[in-house]
């Protein structure tokens, strides 16, 4: 009986063992820990120099045949004693309230990585992604508050999920499957056209049944709104909320982020299952993320401090300068990655927008918000509000 027993183990253990190598790495989820594992999985990229991303069909552009070609041999002069197979093509140009398809894709796979360098208006250049079948996107936001960059203005972030490098070199790691198949448009909202370098780099792979699907939603306040902004509203079905980018104009005087985030879930109503304690708690910081020196006069100086790490930071403060850019503004974002937000059947998030008047008192403000909402999840998504026109989004 014991040897029939030690069989039936040994037996149970090597079929295990044979079960779990035959279930081969599907190229996704890359860290130093699956960099050195192989895979079936097929490496591709779509730039303006190869549209298609097809194995083979890159940098064919010919500066001679193709000369005169927009978004075809965008740089043909500079290429024209070089020849075909050189830098004929390396950006597109998109019109002045033109949309254009920058990279259309069929599945089952994932982008893994997102390059690009937009030259115009951030806040009018409005990225579109569509997942498989559906007509409405799951991802729609100006870029620049996709990349953190709310405010049409530079600053160095330095996350996991959104790198920005010098000069505006807009990054995205976000992990986006798709099972039938993946398409990106870029919109010009501005009066002026815009030239685009980019780079979407994907994986053809096998996609699991327990991936849900890449979203992110813009918002912005409106003139007359009450101290509680919405920054996510209608989402319906499984599945997890991952992160958060805020742009703060404040119109009053004095510290601005006294508001609490809630995330109202599964049928919460009037209270909300996770509530924090403060703006400056929520995004990681304390004490209104001020330092404290003393300058050379021996006088006390107390200044916001600008930050950016893997999950969290507020990488700009933007200061008036005293003549016709008067306004003080400041970019924030919190990414849910080792703790994110899950939900069954709904998810609502709000957070106050609240700061202090005289005697100690809260004051419900009513700065000039804009967010997007970044989160993961299956079947279909609720409707999104609609994006605000070109002249609600201009930065005043």
């Amino acid at each position: 009986m014991k040897k029939l027993l030690f069989i039936l183990v040994s037996l149970l253990l090597v079929f295990n063992c044979y079960g779990q190598q035959s279930e081969k790495f599907n190229g996704l989820d890359m860290n130093l820990g699956t960099l050195s594992k192989l895979s079936d999985a097929k490496t591709r990229s779509i730039s303006p120099e190869n549209f298609t991303g097809e194995k083979g069909k890159g940098g064919m552009a010919d500066p001679v045949k193709d000369k005169g070609k927009r978004n075809v041999a965008n740089a043909t002069n500079a290429a024209r004693e070089l020849g075909q197979g050189w830098k004929v093509n390396p950006y597109i140009i998109i019109n002045a309230g033109e949309t254009i398809t920058i990279a259309e894709m069929e599945g089952p796979g994932a982008i893994q990585h997102i390059w690009m360098t937009p030259t115009g208006n951030w806040r009018l250049s409005i990225m579109r992604v569509y997942w498989d079948d559906e007509k409405d996107p799951s991802i729609e936001v100006p870029v620049g508050s996709f990349f953190g960059m709310g405010w049409n203005s530079y600053s160095p972030l330095n996350s996991l999920p959104i790198t920005v490098n010098p000069g505006s070199a807009f990054n995205s790691y976000w992990k986006m499957p798709f099972r039938k198949k993946c398409r990106i448009t870029m919109q010009n909202m501005d009066d002026r056209a815009m030239s685009l370098y980019y780079q979407v780099d994907y994986t053809l792979t096998k996609v699991g049944a327990d991936e849900g699907y890449f979203h992110a939603q813009f918002r912005k306040s409106k003139h007359g709104d009450s101290g509680l902004y919405t920054l996510l509203d209608g989402v319906k079905g499984k599945g997890q909320y991952v992160g958060t980018y805020m742009g703060v104009d404040v119109n009053n005087n004095g510290w601005w982020g006294e508001g609490e985030i809630k995330f109202f879930m599964d049928g919460d109503k009037d209270f909300a299952t996770i509530v924090g304690t403060g703006t400056e708690d929520y995004f990681c910081g304390s004490y209104d993320f001020d330092t404290h020196k003393r300058n050379a006069a021996s006088v006390d100086e107390v200044n916001y401090t600008e930050f950016s790490t893997p999950y969290t930071g507020m990488p700009q403060v933007i200061k008036g300068d005293g003549h016709y850019q008067i306004r003080q503004r400041f970019g924030l974002y919190r990414w849910h990655i080792q703790d994110p937000i899950r939900f069954e059947n709904d998810l609502k998030v709000t957070i106050q927008d609240l700061g202090w008047k005289s005697g100690g008192r809260y004051l419900a403000q009513h700065s000039d918000i804009i967010s997007v909402a970044f989160w993961y999840q299956s079947g279909p998504h609720g409707e999104y509000p609609k994006l605000p026109s070109k002249d609600e989004l201009e930065i005043n």
